[in-house]
């Protein structure tokens, strides 16, 4: 028992250090977050965190491993990725050199927002991303042995899928809150700018990357 709680810890550590670090996810739940408000970070944190519960399965089922054994799948994978990311890194760039009135943010601010289609960005941004594959494939790996149960299965699975609710949905409640609105109000190019470069250079090198 204690063997198995160490190992769950380990993966639960692990994939704690994984999703929280600041990448192309949070970046964009972040920047959601500041400029169209709470509701809208959710539904795209939703989407994100359905990429990874489906990874998770994929990879507890032994699928992941068998689609990273094709590198052309991966290939794949990785240029619809680094084309997303790309896109994204554009989108940010133009909003960071327009210059908006403030009756213009305003307006952008008040205009309805898709859940739905945040949604399916979220979902797309995890699923195009081979990293999480691989990741997932090293999680399962480090948490389940050769004699490994269902029940040690489940309990990786609905652990991460907890903290994985908890860490993305955490970054839009945080980076929604009033301070955070008001210092995207008054940073908002700089931000843009800084999610620009960080969505291009993620894109760059998973495009460019050889594994």
């Amino acid at each position: 028992m204690g063997h198995n709680l160490s190992h769950l810890l380990l993966v639960y550590a692990a994939y704690v250090i994984a999703a929280g670090s600041p990448g192309p996810s949070t970046m964009r739940i972040m920047g959601t977050a500041m400029h169209q408000g709470r509701q809208a970070a959710l539904a795209l944190s939703a989407g994100v965190v359905t990429g990874s519960v489906f990874w998770g399965v994929m990879a507890a089922t032994g699928v992941s491993a068998l689609l990273a054994s094709y590198s052309q799948a991966l290939v794949v994978l990785k240029i619809l990725g680094g084309c997303y990311l790309l896109f994204l890194a554009f989108k940010a760039a133009r909003g960071a050199l327009t210059s908006e009135k403030p009756e213009s943010a305003t307006a952008m601010a008040n205009r309805p927002v898709s859940g739905l289609a945040l949604y399916r960005r979220g979902l797309l941004m995890h699923l195009s991303n081979p990293k999480s594959i691989l990741a997932w494939i090293a999680l399962v790996t480090l948490g389940l042995g050769p004699d490994a149960s269902a029940t040690d299965v489940i309990l990786i699975l609905a652990g991460c899928a907890v903290l994985s609710v908890t860490i993305f949905c955490g970054y839009a409640v945080v980076f929604s809150t009033q301070p955070m609105v008001r210092m995207y109000r008054r940073a908002r190019r700089g931000i843009e700018g800084v999610l620009a470069v960080s969505f291009g250079y993620a894109g760059l090198r998973l495009l460019l990357s050889r594994t």
